[in-house]
């Protein structure tokens, strides 16, 4: 707890950290809002009545496309100035806002209101995907692992309480247009703020390193974004510990769409039959399962620091995917309402432990000059793993709109066994960083004090 205290007190006495760390607070909690808001009307709206395939449809049109462009996303951020790309950012998330909002009060169709939410949320994951890549610029490489623990749960639950507040509210007004569109309206304030602060860097502040002037010359080409491509994969492939990672990463998003799916028809079909829970069910109850998560996701934010150089990258992120598959094959499959809020929340930890890891991998044993590529490929994973399993759910469910017994069984008990599978393979994988430097680059991020071993710096045995 005392390294917490101490990250703490580090990122508010720093002004850049600070700086940072509100930009993505006030990010995340108005990209919290405007999601429960649109998901909530989309999903919940009675008068839209969304099936299985109706909520693959919409994830697929919220997450896929931007997993396309990820990676071009990536080489934005290793080419343009990171404070310019949030605060246009920002703007442009402003903008979409006001329009979701109209399209809200107009009583627009479905596809066109997940279309504009594709575009926001795409820019929201790019924004992330920046503010993950700046961060080494502003935190030394050994204060990297307690303080990204601490910006990315505290955003997390920053979000889940955005979700949280338009959640309330649709479950006070009913999840019809004009309450989501004054959630969604509110959620701009969100996006203004964090262009705001970012405009307060100075240009150059957030990265990317070395010279980029003809870099710059052929962003735009095809060959350039293919090249950049090409290179975030390859340091993935030279780097053990990305490597196992990413596949941690991936794993736990294909549950967790798995879970969503399963939970959101156990909730709708709970509140259409009157079932006896302890606790809501509906779009209540949803917002509930977030909360959990949020709390799973700060409790994680506290654990993940102390265990991390104490187990190992390795085995920590083996152990949380093991107790993820407990949680799955015993709380998870009894498609109890009740039962599927605790297991949010224990999926939370473990899911957000894996996630920590990941992205401490990724800031300490990869190159400034290629971070924000291998963070794009990583956003890449985190949504297709997403959208895949929730399209298999939404098959295998097919037309029916409730929560059937065999289908949810079996997908639960499919999320349970990947966990145990990939807990193996991360076991039994490799922990040493590249032997061999990339041409051009140098394994060793630049830092703003000298580096020394400590969480972020494991030994070749992966402990400190």
């Amino acid at each position: 707890m005392s390294t917490i205290a101490a990250t703490v007190r580090s990122v508010v006495q720093d002004p850049d950290a600070r700086r940072l760390a509100l930009v993505r607070l006030a990010t995340q909690f108005g990209d919290g809002m405007v999601q429960a808001a649109l998901g909530g009307v989309v999903l919940f709206d009675p008068a839209r009545a969304a099936d299985p395939l109706t909520i693959a449809a919409g994830f697929a049109v919220l997450l896929l496309p931007y997993s396309l462009v990820g990676p071009v996303a990536g080489v934005a951020l290793d080419r343009l100035d990171r404070r310019a790309v949030l605060v246009g950012a920002g703007l442009a998330k402003t903008a979409l806002i006001v329009l979701a909002t109209v399209l809200l009060l107009v009583d627009a169709s479905t596809a066109t209101v997940l279309v504009t939410a594709l575009v926001l949320v795409g820019i929201s994951r790019f924004v992330l995907a920046g503010m993950s890549a700046a961060l080494p610029r502003v935190v030394a490489t050994d204060a990297l692992v307690p303080t990204n623990s601490a910006l990315v749960t505290l955003g997390a639950v920053t979000a889940a309480a955005g979700a949280g507040v338009a959640t309330t509210v649709l479950a006070l007004a009913g999840p019809t247009g004009v309450p989501a569109a004054v959630a969604t309206a509110v959620s701009a304030l969100g996006a203004v703020v964090a262009a705001l602060l970012a405009r307060r860097f100075p240009p150059g502040r957030l990265g990317p390193a070395g010279d980029r002037t003809t870099e710059r010359g052929d962003a735009g080409r095809i060959v350039g974004v293919g090249r950049g491509v090409a290179t975030g994969l390859r340091t993935v492939a030279a780097t053990p510990t990305v490597r196992s990672a990413l596949l941690g990463v991936g794993a736990h998003r294909v549950v967790f769409g798995i879970d969503t799916v399963v939970t959101i028809l156990v909730l709708r079909d709970a509140a259409a039959t009157e079932r006896a829970t302890v606790l809501p069910v509906g779009i209540a109850g949803f917002g509930l399962a977030v909360t959990a998560t949020a709390a799973g996701l700060f409790v994680a934010a506290l654990t993940t620091p102390i265990l991390r150089p104490r187990l190992g990258a390795r085995r920590l992120t083996a152990s949380a995917l093991v107790l993820a598959a407990a949680v799955q094959g015993t709380l998870v499959i009894t498609l109890e309402p009740d039962l599927l809020v605790v297991g949010a929340f224990v999926l939370g930890v473990a899911g957000q432990t894996v996630k920590l890891s990941a992205d401490a991998a990724l800031q300490t044993d990869v190159d400034d000059r290629r971070r924000g590529r291998v963070f794009a490929l990583q956003d890449t994973v985190f949504n297709i793993a997403f959208v895949v399993a929730v399209a298999a759910v939404a098959v295998a469910f097919g037309p029916v709109s409730t929560a059937s017994g065999a289908v949810a069984l079996g997908a639960v008990g499919v999320g349970a066994a990947l966990y145990l599978v990939v807990a193996v393979i991360v076991a039994r994988s490799a922990v040493t960083r590249p032997a061999v430097p990339i041409a051009g680059s140098s394994t060793t991020p630049p830092t703003l004090a000298p580096p020394r071993r400590g969480p972020a710096d494991p030994g070749p045995d992966g402990a400190p």
